[in-house]
């Protein structure tokens, strides 16, 4: 959404007599004299100042300094993959190289990064380095976390461009789920069941964009199932969460489903954001007559007045016109359910709802989204 300068900041500092609103957008100038982020940039300046201004505690100042200095740090590494999509993988550093799991997220990293996705782990043992040893380095990513005690990275990362250190749990978390197209949970202890439900809690209230969430399991393995029944049985069951909402899981006991589920997402839809008081769902392809008809019926719930309208690039999204060549679904989003989003996002991935395009072999094969449970 575009963003509005905070003109109380401005004027908090006229109020005490000094005017830095001027000198601080000079300053900006000289390094960034075209940038389109002026206000924005502006805006963190001040903020900073009127930190500076109040001076009321250190530990405050070095919390900021520090969580600042990873953020930028963080984008300016991360700027020479932002082309690549990328999935996060979520898993036990204590799984020992000789148990299936490690084998299974092995395989899945090797296929993930056939598939041409690059895979983030927290860049530890277990989990995260078998995922990490099936892809290669030049399809991993590790986002390490620096501890009071000796920490080290996967062999497949250490040492490499394509390890960032985080001194914050908060700042790495922000990442973790900032550059996922999607995201697949291993079993795990205490770490991973946190990061499990901050993902779908960040998902299920609109905080961040909806991706594959895909729960992955050795066959017969029960870890995924038993959660997924405690779920359903109390947090469902008491009305905790909407039925809906356990649509944005999908459990599977393979490498090659996991990827297929990742894959399917992608068939057709592309991404989403937010235009004022619409939502924008971008397509790879139109959507037939029929479908639109189906969708305007059987997703009214979703929209909070109008119907759905497809169009194509209208010149409205200045920041991402690279995005252009997309066809548009567009409508007015109540927020709520994220879970029928998905089930939306499912149907308009159905090759047989695509404005005539002739299905191939490959499409049809991901046409039936696969189970929650």
């Amino acid at each position: 959404m575009p963003y509005e300068p905070n003109d109380f900041l401005s004027r908090h500092f006229k109020n005490n007599g000094i005017d830095l609103v001027g000198k601080v957008e000079d300053q900006i100038r000289l390094v960034a004299p075209n940038s389109p982020n002026l206000p924005l940039y502006r805006d963190m300046m001040l903020t900073v100042l009127r930190m500076a201004q109040d001076d009321h505690n250190r530990w405050n100042a070095k919390i900021t300094l520090q969580a600042i200095r990873e953020l930028e740090n963080a984008f300016r590494v991360l700027e020479q993959f932002k082309d690549r999509r990328k999935v996060t993988v979520f898993g036990s550093a204590r799984t020992p190289v000789e148990h299936p799991l490690y084998a299974l997220a092995r395989d899945l990293g090797a296929l993930l990064a056939s598939s041409e996705l690059m895979v983030i782990t927290g860049a530890g043992g277990g989990i995260m380095a078998a995922a990490h040893e099936g892809a290669g380095l030049e399809y991993s990513l590790g986002f390490n976390i620096t501890l009071p005690f000796e920490q080290h990275a996967n062999p497949t990362v250490e040492g490499t461009e394509n390890l960032l250190p985080f001194h914050f749990f908060f700042t790495r978390k922000l990442f973790f789920v900032k550059e996922a197209d999607a995201l697949v949970l291993c079993p795990g202890g205490f770490g991973t069941l946190d990061e499990a439900l901050e993902v779908l809690t960040l998902i299920q209230t609109g905080k961040s964009p909806i991706v594959p969430i895909v729960l992955l399991d050795t066959p017969g393995g029960s870890f995924w199932q038993e959660a997924l029944n405690f779920i359903k049985n109390q947090l469902e069951a008491n009305r905790y969460i909407l039925p809906s909402d356990m649509k944005l899981l999908r459990l599977v006991y393979s490498a090659e489903e996991a990827v297929d589920e990742i894959n399917c997402f992608y068939t057709n839809f592309h991404s989403s954001r937010w235009l004022k008081n619409k939502f924008v769902i971008r397509m790879h392809h139109s959507l037939n007559e029929q479908a639109i008809e189906h969708i305007q019926n059987e997703f009214a719930d979703l929209c909070l007045s109008d119907d759905f309208h497809q169009h194509a690039y209208l010149g409205e999204e200045h920041d991402e016109a690279q995005f252009s060549h997309l066809t548009r679904l567009a409508f007015s989003f109540t927020g709520r359910s994220h879970g029928r989003l998905r089930e939306l996002i499912d149907y308009i991935n159905l090759p047989q709802n695509w404005a005539l395009v002739a299905p191939t072999h490959k499409q049809t094969q991901a046409r039936d989204p696969l189970k929650v449970m």
